[in-house]
């Protein structure tokens, strides 16, 4: 548990890639195989399932430090991290645990799960007067599941590849798909020849940039193949003796939450990987991805559910035919058998996502102002002899997106951020008029430099009217150009409206809150 721990906060001590890249060398190429496992499992963003309420942990720290209620919740606004907060408060640190990161996990973590009351509060208490403040800290980040340190998985990967002597696509390979933590599985990680595939496994998601300039930029049009950008959930569908695995990019199996797409693969050859995007779809046309976010939240899918959004899988690259890797293949040779091979099958839950055609760049730049209007995103842009790469390598693969809606819109609420934010108020409540009102319509906490989040705290600290709790009223005077990718109806929201992604595109210091944007403007975008 020593060494994870330290690692953990040598990762969230700096903000160097060079230094975090060397952290992790040093500990994988020292540690046990079994620990290793865990600690890659956890940095590649796997987490169990929330182990401990957070509710128990708070009481019990509270108990366990001796102080009352408001200190602690005072503690944790000014902290923004409760597995921080905790391992702070907690008294009189243990001399540290000379057991190995596995066995914290599987004989104390997990088992917490199945634990109630006494039993689990002494366990607890226990370990934590075991432990000394870095692994505490560390512990309580597992107890959490907010497992976040500033480390990308790639990064990961590549910190392993270059310990065991491999490429990175290697590995990334081989970490593809479901990955139980052991010994044995990183020793097969790690192995110059790998021991088992699992038929269900995907590849890596090759993934693109956004367009930086014009297309103009990348030269002739006629190298380049252009396709819509769908809205949707990218996937892999796998398909194998006999058996059909749906994968999110999160390379999360989803294959339950679509029956009607692993029904249609059943007519695909053994053998073949297909990379798509799973769409809500109706008529030959998606429908707005809100009704596959309301789908994809149902623990049951009644026939209500999968009437009111029908799903379809709609495929643009072709990875694995007859059970060979054919990723090193030009796009436009992977392109024409795809087409062969969805013309066969023929089935309307599996579809081909059609090629744009255009005489020219500005002619496309024309046709891609009817993006919203289709329901996609703008144009992906693949280069027709680009192999299907690993992770998001520049120059072969770009995205073309449209312009985001953008409103201007009034700071009204504010609250500390997390992590080293803590101690800034940096997330944000906006709003629009409505008549003499303004009427709170997103949140957003993303788009400010550094100097600008330091200045805006500034003002929430002299212009705050009211507390309630961590939240802050501020005077309303500062405005903002808000973006976001889409918007919908609500009666969830007191605005009537909901926004996706929102964040701030600019901080518009030559406006005045009364040049703010009305909600009429706001519902005249809602499609």
């Amino acid at each position: 548990m020593k060494t994870f721990a330290q690692l953990y906060v040598e990762l969230d001590t700096t903000n160097s890639t060079r230094a975090k890249l060397d952290a992790l060398k040093r500990y994988f190429a020292t540690a046990d195989a079994a620990d290793a496992a865990w600690t890659l499992y956890f940095l590649a963003g796997n987490r169990p399932r929330q182990i401990v309420p957070t509710k128990v942990l708070r009481q019990l720290a509270i108990e366990a430090a001796g102080i009352p209620e408001w200190l602690f919740e005072e503690s944790y606004q000014a902290v923004g991290d409760l597995a921080e907060t905790i391992a702070h408060l907690l008294p009189d640190p243990g001399a540290g645990s000379k057991l190995p990161l596995a066995p914290w996990i599987e004989q104390r973590l997990l088992p917490l799960r199945d634990l109630r009351d006494e039993a689990l509060r002494e366990r607890l208490l226990a370990y934590w007067a075991e432990l000394d403040d870095a692994e505490r800290f560390a512990w309580n980040k597992l107890l959490t599941g907010a497992f976040r340190v500033g480390v990308s998985k790639l990064l990961v990967v590549r910190a392993v590849a270059q310990v065991a002597a491999l490429e990175p696509r290697i590995v990334a390979e081989r970490l593809a798909g479901e990955w139980t933590p052991s010994a044995d599985a990183f020793r097969s990680l790690i192995a110059e020849e790998h021991l088992y595939a699992s038929i269900a496994r995907p590849y890596p998601f090759f993934l693109a940039h956004p367009l930086p300039d014009g297309p103009e930029s990348l030269g002739e049009l006629k190298d380049w193949q252009i396709e819509w950008k769908w809205d949707g959930i990218r996937t892999q569908l796998v398909r194998r003796e006999g058996q059909s695995f749906l994968w999110s990019r999160g390379e999360e199996l989803i294959t339950d939450r679509f029956p009607e797409i692993v029904d249609a693969a059943q007519g695909l050859p053994d053998g073949t990987v297909v990379d798509g995007e799973v769409l809500a779809w109706r008529n030959d046309a998606p429908l707005p991805f809100a009704r596959l976010q309301h789908r994809i939240g149902r623990k049951t899918l009644t026939a209500k559910v999968l009437a009111e959004a029908p799903a379809a899988l709609v495929t643009y690259d072709l990875l694995e035919y007859a059970g060979q890797d054919i990723r090193a293949q030009p796009m436009s040779g992977r392109r024409a058998q795809l087409e062969t091979l969805l013309d066969r099958l023929n089935a309307p839950a599996i579809r081909l996502s059609p090629l744009v055609q255009g005489e020219s760049w500005e002619a496309l730049a024309l046709l891609r102002k009817q993006s919203r209007e289709r329901g996609v995103e703008g144009f992906m842009l693949k280069r027709h002899d680009s192999p299907y790469g690993v992770g998001r390598p520049r120059g072969d693969w770009w995205k073309w997106k449209i312009d985001p809606y953008c409103v201007d819109a009034v700071l009204v609420y504010a609250q500390r951020g997390h992590g080293k934010r803590a101690s800034l108020y940096t997330d944000y409540t906006f709003a629009v008029w409505r008549g003499e009102q303004l009427v709170p319509f997103a949140k957003a906490y993303s788009g400010l430099t550094d100097a600008e989040i330091r200045d805006v705290d500034a003002f929430i600290l002299r212009h705050t009217l009211e507390k309630f709790g961590p939240v802050r009223t501020v005077k309303p005077q500062l405005v903002f150009e808000i973006g976001f990718e889409g918007i919908q109806r609500s009666t969830r929201h007191k605005s009537g409206v909901a926004v996706r992604f929102p964040r701030m595109l600019r901080w518009r210091q030559d406006k005045r809150i009364e040049d703010a944007d009305t909600l009429e403007t706001l519902l005249e975008l809602v499609p």
